[in-house]
């Protein structure tokens, strides 16, 4: 049964969401929905952005009152008016010249003015009424030649029916993103809750309305995306042994890594402020193409209201237990913990190790996951338990486990950190940042857990081990933990530096649109 969504003829702000909110648990997803319900005098439009509508259920978030508008959109579904047989057609020379243009700018590098200003100029043709409409680019003689000359000239891959049909997968979307900006509500600033195709749309509106722009970056999307492609087995390599070299990525793995860095400056050449977590993310903004003068960072913050009550439930001796929370994906290494626990239950025989998450996102790993614990001997030790109220663990668990290959500023931290808990991390983002302090100050309080490299199973176990076994250690890092989050990581920090981006935001709006009753 589908869902009834609400609807409006204008709002404040969109919110502009690739994957996440309201259908995806999770880190982003929780921070949207702090953010949503802190300015309940500002009108949201949600605009979801998925896959297929298949890979997605039910919400897994209620949406806030202020939520007035939502649409959905999914980007590889078969697009919409082009059922018909197709017919036989020249395509647009001049939009095709303009193509041929970018082609031609796009190898001068990636920092090439010339080759930013024809993307925004191109972009601004895909939408309705412009001249390069998606028939063109799907059927056309003039893209049909444009393919076949880019495949000549720089394709690595013998195959021309993977490179015809990965250039469509990638670049279809695009003319769907187009229409969505054209036919968007009004609204007076959008704000993107990451660059690739949500930053693209957000791009559009900017460039094609004049509307400001804000994009929070938790973590770096190209970075991500560089991960998942590394990893992802759909992107096929023909070369055969003679024609591959070891140390070079396959050509279609490059095509989709340079589409979505060029998606990311395109993003950032329109979008003011870009907000990151943490230094070192601002800094790979400004590496990737973003203006340092728009750059700057707002940490994720808690409620301590909600999380500190829970001190008082804890048992007088630290419980030896270790606990994951998030979700079952390989991203966040669940795999790591679980070895970890073998060495842990060797010398603690009394410890248990906890994962909960949600496993419904990647069933097939999930599955190695649960077959890890059985070939290992842990049945006894290690326990799914799904999704879980946080509130609920905090109290029962001695340690916060992060296993994981990458992340950002993880909520998860901070909320142990409330609650009294330390943790145990790998050296990802800011995580570092929040165990060991960023400044001297910071340092100060002490170090509120230990970090350890990534995939470092042994290292991870002794770590925890370190931490349980000294009563006098553990009591130290939970100490720093609730004086850092109280001092540098609370709700009240972030919502009162985000009121100020959307104030100036919503002061830059054009002038004449209408605004919400």
């Amino acid at each position: 049964m589908t869902q009834a969504h609400p609807q409006a003829a204008s709002a404040d702000i969109a919110l502009l969401l690739e994957g996440t909110f309201p259908y995806v648990s999770g880190g982003v997803s929780s921070w949207l929905n702090q953010i949503i319900r802190a300015y309940p005098e500002y009108r949201f439009a949600i605009v979801f952005l998925g896959s297929r509508r298949s890979d997605y259920g039910t919400f897994k978030y209620a949406l806030p009152p202020n939520v007035v508008h939502f649409e959905e959109h999914f980007l590889y579904e078969p697009p919409h008016g082009l059922h018909e047989q197709p017919a036989a057609r020249a395509g647009h020379a001049e939009a095709a010249a303009l193509v041929e243009r970018l082609l031609q700018a796009l190898g001068e590098g990636a920092q090439s003015p010339r080759a930013l200003a024809l993307f925004q100029e191109v972009v601004l043709e895909l939408m309705p009424g412009g001249s390069l409409q998606l028939s063109d680019f799907l059927y056309s003689r003039r893209a049909w030649d444009i393919l076949c000359q880019v495949y000549r000239e720089h394709c690595a891959d013998p195959s021309f029916v993977d490179f015809f049909w990965t250039v469509r997968i990638m670049f279809q979307p695009l003319w769907l993103l187009a229409r969505v900006a054209h036919d968007l509500l009004p609204v007076r600033a959008v704000h993107c809750a990451s660059t690739g195709y949500a930053g693209f749309l957000g791009g559009l509106l900017a460039q094609s309305r004049g509307v400001p722009l804000i994009l929070s970056e938790h973590g770096i999307y190209t970075k991500e995306r560089k991960i998942d492609l590394f990893k992802s087995e759909w992107i096929r390599d023909n070369r055969n042994i003679f024609q591959r070299d070891p140390s070079e990525l396959s050509y279609f793995r490059q095509m989709w890594i340079q589409f979505f860095e060029w998606l990311g400056r395109y993003c950032y050449a329109h979008a003011d402020p870009i907000l990151a977590l943490y230094e070192t993310n601002r800094l790979r903004q400004v590496q990737d193409g973003a203006a340092a003068e728009r750059t700057s960072n707002i940490p994720n913050g808690i409620s301590l209201e909600r999380f500190a009550p829970l001190r008082a439930q804890r048992p007088t001796e630290v419980p030896p237990v270790l606990c994951l929370i998030g979700r079952v994906v390989p991203i966040k290494d669940i795999k790591t913990f679980i070895r970890a626990m073998r060495r842990v239950v060797n010398q603690r025989p009394d410890a248990q190790g906890w994962i909960a998450g949600p496993e419904d996102e990647d069933p097939a790993y999930a599955q190695e996951c649960h077959n890890l614990v059985r070939s290992l001997g842990l049945e006894a030790h290690v326990h799914f338990l799904g999704f879980r109220k946080v509130e609920e663990l905090m109290p029962q668990i001695g340690l916060i486990v992060l296993s994981s290959i990458s992340e950002a500023l993880p909520l998860v931290l901070l909320e142990g950190y409330a609650a009294g808990v330390p943790a145990v991390s790998t050296d990802v983002g800011s995580c570092r940042q929040l165990v060991e302090g960023l400044d001297a100050e910071d340092q100060a309080l002490g170090a509120s857990g230990a970090v350890v490299p990534i995939a470092a199973p042994q290292q991870l176990a002794d770590a925890a081990l370190q931490l349980l076994a000294d009563p006098a250690t553990w009591q130290a890092a939970s100490a720093a933990a609730i004086a850092r989050v109280e001092r540098y990581y609370t709700d009240r920090l972030m919502f009162a530096r985000y009121r100020r981006v959307y104030e100036d935001a919503l002061a830059r709006a054009p002038k004449g649109l209408p605004w919400p009753a």
